[in-house]
């Protein structure tokens, strides 16, 4: 029952103003009992309270969180708020973080009086969702995931337990949160920092596109490998290279180049493209495109090179020590160029590569060396001493085969047949 005199409209009006500037507001009242009056009920307090004011409090976001959001919307993350604060607060703070153009919000009393249906329609374009209680997170988790959405949920309580299970992502609190939503989640987030989950994205991801690099470079080197083979037994000219030969092809390029490749760092733009479907193969058909360009390619350059020293008279020793290097200085120009799946390797960064990339191709170059000119490796390998006319001509088909790569992947972007590679 309002006091007298107390103009209601007009406080609910300042309370209004001040949850609109992102404040939480509390109403203090007060009531006098007598010193003998026992137990407080809720009926005690139903009536009879002298109104005296109320108080409006923030609690800002994170400095870095304004940036995360705008990290994961260029990344085709959609960042959606579940509160229990007032509708206006919910939308202020929704505003001060650029969480939607213009973002729409929805009570948990609106929840309610939706269906499933009403509510998976109205799910993707709301913003907001205020005044909401963990039966309400369970509905619009459940809601956006009828969309076909992968959703990834926060929380902290034990009431958060049934969404964080139902999320395909479910991310526990780590200071705030519960034992039961650590328990439901598979992440605990250890700062409580939203900003730690985009990070986490961009790391993934970087992850994920070093695998494919992974893959995508070491399998055109066995491909090439036994493409030459098999074309030298079917057509029976002498074999390019021994079994050892390859044997040392292999350990030597997986121990430099290979093991490199899967500490690269973030492609530029990874954060500017779309999350992957569920669905996408680890090989794509672009990559599976690469993996059969490349090994075709490095065959012609090897059988190239073999039967061009042969035509010199120069040995099958001399010959096969030739197709070695060439392989080597194929791979160390192909790696340049799968460090960017998605962009073109012809930049400073590309050409000058990581420091670690620097280091394993000079340890490649020492060891190649060592297989060329040593005596002892020569013996073991049947290999023979190169001139510096060999080398400079191996380098020059590397670094065309390189040119090639290059040009293949600037008209796949242009014509889209491949649509990881389109703008």
């Amino acid at each position: 029952m309002a006091a007298p005199g107390l103009d209601i409209n007009r406080w609910t009006q300042r309370a209004a103003d001040a949850a609109s500037s992102g404040e939480r507001v509390l109403a203090f009242g007060m009531k006098t009992f007598a010193d003998d009056h026992g137990t407080l009920t809720f009926d005690d307090v139903r009536s009879g309270i002298t109104f005296l004011g109320i108080i409006g409090f923030i609690d800002p976001p994170r400095d870095e969180v304004a940036s995360a959001i705008a990290q994961a919307h260029s990344a085709s993350i959609d960042v959606k708020m579940i509160t229990g604060d007032h509708a206006a607060t919910a939308l202020a703070i929704a505003r001060q973080l650029d969480l939607a153009l213009d973002p729409r919000a929805l009570t948990g009393v609106e929840i309610e009086a939706m269906d499933d249906a009403t509510l998976a329609a109205n799910v993707r374009g709301t913003a907001v969702f205020a005044r909401t209680s963990p039966e309400h997170k369970l509905r619009i988790v459940r809601a956006l995931q009828s969309h076909g959405l992968t959703v990834a949920m926060t929380g902290d309580g034990v009431n958060d337990a049934p969404p964080l299970k139902q999320a395909d992502v479910g991310v526990a609190m780590g200071i705030k949160g519960t034992a039961a939503a650590k328990e439901a989640a598979e992440m605990v987030l250890l700062d409580d920092n939203f900003a730690s989950i985009v990070s986490a994205v961009r790391e993934g991801r970087t992850v994920y596109d070093n695998i494919r690099k992974v893959i995508t470079w070491e399998i055109p080197t066995n491909g090439g490998e036994t493409l030459t083979v098999v074309l030298a037994i079917i057509l029976g000219f002498a074999l390019p290279m021994t079994a050892t030969q390859i044997l040392w092809i292999n350990l030597v390029l997986s121990i430099t180049l290979g093991l490199v490749l899967a500490f690269e760092p973030s492609e530029p733009g990874v954060m500017q493209r779309a999350p992957r479907r569920r669905d996408a193969p680890l090989l794509s058909p672009f990559l599976l495109w690469r993996v059969v360009i490349v090994s075709i390619l490095l065959a012609i350059a090897t059988l190239g090179i073999f039967f061009y020293t042969l035509d010199q008279g120069r040995g099958l020793e001399v010959a096969r020590t030739m197709v070695v290097n060439m392989f080597v200085v194929g791979e160390i120009f192909y790696l340049f160029n799968v460090r960017y799946l998605h962009l073109t390797s012809f930049s400073w960064t590309g050409v000058l590569g990581t420091p670690l990339v620097l280091l394993s191709i000079a340890v490649l170059i020492a060891l190649q060396l060592l297989f060329t000119f040593a005596p002892f490796m020569n013996r073991v390998f049947g290999s023979r001493p190169l001139t510096l006319v060999d080398g400079m001509m191996i380098i020059a088909v590397g670094a065309t085969l390189m040119i090639v790569l290059e040009l293949e992947k600037l008209l796949m972007r242009r014509l889209g047949w491949f649509s990881e590679l389109r703008d």
